[in-house]
């Protein structure tokens, strides 16, 4: 019983940040959202659609603690810096956008793998000196 009203929690919140992605999406290209909103909100959802996470979600807990935690405060962030009217018009334009379509920013994924083998030389170099 309990297991199934934990799962229809993580539903509804798994769709309502789908939507906050989409409206962010809008967001972006709307004339009104604030430069600094756009440079974040850029960001948020280019990892939010990334095919590679910053952490590797085979790696036990921590692998989903930026899909659980760090993308939902990057949204909420972003979400506060834009005026609620705009918002409110992006989460409308939002509500269609997403609809049984899979988007996937491959820049956002290039970025990631710069990301990863940065840190990767980083340690590698460290551990050669």
């Amino acid at each position: 019983m309990k297991l199934k009203v934990v799962k229809q929690f993580f539903e509804e919140k798994s769709k309502k940040m789908k939507v906050d992605v989409g409206a962010l999406y809008f967001a972006i290209k709307h004339q009104d959202t604030p430069l600094v909103a756009k440079a974040i909100a850029v960001v948020v959802v280019g990892y939010a659609l990334s095919p590679i996470d910053l952490i590797p979600d085979f790696i036990p807990v921590l692998g989903y603690l930026d899909d659980v935690i760090l993308l939902p405060l990057g949204i909420g962030l972003v979400i506060k810096l834009i005026p609620k009217e705009i918002m409110e018009e992006c989460r409308e334009n939002s509500k269609n956008f997403f609809n049984n379509v899979k988007r996937v920013s491959w820049v956002a994924a290039i970025i990631i793998i710069i990301i990863w083998l940065s840190i990767i030389f980083i340690i590698g170099t460290k551990l050669a000196n």
